[in-house]
């Protein structure tokens, strides 16, 4: 779980559970194994996953493996980050950014 510092990946299945019903900052990572630009933001988003272990919950969700949940959320370009706080979507973040832009959505909604 993110909770201690562990990425948690997250499926068309399980997505309602695991981020829309959870409490306080999920932050979801839509990514493929193809897409460049999200291997180039991985690390980042894991050691987010780290610093922010027990304050916010983040999450990887797979695009291709998991299209129902991408569609649903209009996802058109990777990676996108997207941050719910109690299970609303509040902020998104398109594109391999830097890791202070990531880190200040976070600070922002936390």
């Amino acid at each position: 779980m993110a909770e201690n510092g562990k990425l948690l990946n997250v499926t068309d299945a399980n997505f309602t559970d695991e981020v829309e019903g959870a409490k306080g900052l999920t932050m979801v990572d839509f990514w493929a194994v193809w897409c460049g630009p999200c291997r180039m933001v991985a690390p980042i988003v894991e050691q987010l996953a780290e610093e922010y272990a027990g304050q916010v919950k983040v999450t990887k969700l797979d695009v291709d493996a998991n299209p129902e949940t991408a569609v649903r959320y209009g996802i058109r370009s990777i990676p996108s980050i997207l941050f719910f706080k109690d299970g609303e979507l509040v902020d998104t973040v398109v594109g391999a950014v830097p890791k202070a832009q990531l880190e200040r959505k976070i600070k922002d909604n936390i």
